[in-house]
């Protein structure tokens, strides 16, 4: 799952459907992907931690300074997607798929900038699915 940020990255020009289709798109597939849990609350403590790290950002050389830390996010997406709670992973193997290909893509501080908007587009969009996807149970919970 390749993720291209940009239309055109030399004119800082972002995929337009980024923030919007794309995001989208990945928000559906985390919902419907019954490989893990991936609990809003798993979901939000990476969002939270990039987060962290954006807000520690001041400079290029600040960026250069977190950017292992923020690649490291990739081990521990997959600690997560590894661990299990009654039964099931805590993260979908999508989510991680996810998560890895937006961290790998990351190479600058822009495309970072570009990265976190996009996660904030994916956990509008993640919130309206999964709230759709527990409806929809409940709903067939009590035609049973």
């Amino acid at each position: 799952m390749q993720i291209n940020f940009w239309k055109e990255k030399e004119r800082e020009l972002i995929n337009p459907e980024l923030f919007s289709s794309i995001a989208q798109r990945f928000a559906q597939d985390v919902a419907r992907d019954d490989s893990g849990e991936d609990a809003p609350s798993q979901i939000r403590k990476f969002y939270d931690e990039v987060l962290r790290y954006q807000s520690m950002i001041k400079s290029d050389e600040d960026f250069q300074k977190l950017l292992p830390f923020i690649k490291m996010l990739n081990a521990k997406i997959a600690y997560s997607s590894a661990r299990k709670s009654m039964g099931k992973n805590l993260i979908s193997k999508t989510f991680k798929d996810f998560l890895s290909s937006s961290i790998n893509t990351i190479k600058d501080r822009k495309d970072f900038e570009v990265f976190v908007n996009f996660f904030e587009a994916f956990m509008g969009f993640y919130k309206f699915e999964d709230e759709k996807k527990r409806q929809e149970r409940n709903e067939e919970r009590r035609r049973r």
